[in-house]
């Protein structure tokens, strides 16, 4: 082991006024101590049983030796290896002194007393003008201190003696800065700035000042509108706000699946196909979605001749090939499509045919008419007691019951609902909706207004339906060709049916 001394360093408390101690030789015993001076040698952890001569290494000026040994357990050799971290100790002293890190380890031994006394000596006197000589000394005592432990056997690992100049004094490792940022990010969190496509919409990419305005519409609100050069909008007129808001009401989405709507009538010629058309066009014209009519008279019905297209073919084709219909296309061949997007299914022309349609006939055409269509309309018989009324109640989300203007098919459409109440459909005629449908032109010989209070206090909502030439000629129903207040009583009609789909009553 080495000890390295500085000659023109103060030399150390126990040297000053004295003179120096004489060198011990290897295998020369130290004279017996005081019990003080013992008592502060074996709190330092120094022992007498083993000295290292030192005496070798000179490079001037006052010395004095101070032995240390680590103690180990006698019965752990491994002991050294847990307190001693050969590694970190190596680190340490490699950062102070700006030396590499050797691995070999016999070396790093002997490097790292001679660096561990280096620091210590130059820690005596911080002020010293001579740390150039004293980096060349140490670098002269490394070449040696290599030189002759290459020619000498390593000192057993369990112990390590290590000279000191002074009495050692701890040296803290200069702290070593990583410049290391962490984050932690929580799950949804990744990539908070990154944007979807959903965000590249019109109003957030298109420039308003490039944008054309839409025309408004009313007479004079357009005609403003052009003479300004499209600077001047007021918009639309009371009329076109109206419609609107009214198209709007219609096209208002369902939730769930498909909605079944039959329409009723206990008397015949009160105009219960017309009002399934009329129904069924103003829903499939303001919707986006698909909307169906079903034929289910019993007996001959005559809804698909109320459109101009039809198909060929009935709900009894439907219940044959019900198996075998795996898309809309398949079921497109059967249905007829009217011009505002309306498609019909038609009852057998046959009477003799169609007396066997009943319930299951039904329930099967309607399985699949629910998987393809968002409303579903029913046409049904005349009565409410025939073979299809309890297949159709039965899937029933709101009714309408149509009403002629006269006095026994005023009583006939209160004593339906009163029928529906006692056989456990109370709820749906809370909700339901009463067509008033005028067949016969000019002034009703009933009192209109007296018939709809009455119904008021029993359902959701009433509509009048007015006489309209066009429709009374049983002539296939052109929706933009009748007259404008029947196109409007329909859609009225299609916003309350909606409203009764979408906001049950609660009265």
């Amino acid at each position: 082991m080495l000890g390295i001394f500085c000659s023109s360093c103060d030399p150390p408390d126990s040297l000053r006024g004295g003179a120096s101690p004489p060198q011990r030789r290897q295998g020369e015993h130290v004279a017996d101590r005081s019990d003080p001076e013992r008592a502060e040698t074996e709190e330092h952890g120094i022992l007498d049983e083993e000295r290292v001569d030192t005496s070798g290494i000179f490079l001037g000026g006052s010395t004095a030796q101070v032995d240390v040994t680590l103690p180990v357990p006698a019965d752990d050799d491994d002991a050294i290896d847990e307190d001693f971290d050969e590694t970190t100790g190596r680190g340490r002293i490699a950062a102070n002194l700006g030396a590499p890190v050797h691995t070999d380890t016999a070396e790093a031994e002997i490097i790292e007393d001679v660096d561990d006394t280096a620091v210590h000596t130059t820690d005596i006197d911080d002020t010293d003008t001579h740390d150039a000589d004293i980096e060349d000394a140490v670098e002269d005592a490394l070449e040696d201190a290599v030189a002759a432990h290459e020619s000498e056997p390593a000192a057993p690992a369990s112990r390590i003696a290590v000279p000191v100049a002074q009495p050692v004094r701890a040296v803290e490792p200069s702290p070593v800065a990583f410049d290391v940022t962490l984050a932690s990010k929580r799950l949804g969190e990744l990539e908070v700035s990154r944007e979807g496509a959903d965000v590249l919409t019109a109003d957030r990419l298109l420039d308003p000042h490039h944008v054309a305005k839409v025309e408004p519409e009313g007479f004079w609100q357009s005609a403003l509108y052009r003479a300004s050069g499209t600077l001047i909008n007021v918009g639309d007129s009371k009329k076109a706000r109206e419609r609107k808001e009214l198209s709007k009401r219609i096209a208002a989405p369902l939730t769930g699946g498909a909605r079944f709507v039959p329409v009723l009538s206990r008397k015949g010629g009160v105009g219960k196909t017309t009002v399934t058309t009329l129904l069924g066009m103003a829903l499939a014209d303001a919707r986006d979605d698909r909307v169906v009519a079903v034929d289910a008279n019993p007996d001959r019905g005559t809804l698909a001749e109320r459109i101009a297209r039809t198909s060929g073919k009935t709900i009894r084709d439907l219940v044959r090939i019900k198996d075998d219909v795996v898309g809309y296309n398949d079921l497109s061949t059967i249905v007829a499509r009217d011009e505002t997007r309306l498609d019909v299914l038609a009852s057998d022309a046959d009477p003799r045919v169609s007396e066997a349609f009943g319930d299951d006939d039904y329930r099967a055409a309607a399985e699949v008419a629910a998987h393809y269509y968002s409303v579903v309309l029913t046409d049904t018989g005349t009565g409410i007691v025939h073979s299809v009324m309890s297949a159709t109640l039965e899937r029933a989300d709101s009714l309408v019951v149509v009403a002629g203007l006269s006095i026994d098919e005023a009583r006939l459409a209160s004593e339906t609902l009163t029928w529906l109440e006692t056989n456990g459909y109370g709820e749906r005629v809370r909700n339901a909706v009463v067509v008033l449908n005028t067949t016969r032109p000019g002034s009703p010989l009933v009192r209109a207004d007296e018939v709809e209070a009455h119904f008021r206090t029993r359902v959701r909502s009433v509509i009048r339906m007015p006489y309209d030439s066009h429709i009374a000629s049983g002539a296939a129903i052109g929706f933009h060709e009748i007259n404008p207040a029947t196109r409007e009583a329909a859609r009225q009609l299609a916003a309350a049916v909606v409203e009764s789909l979408r906001v049950p009553a609660t009265v």
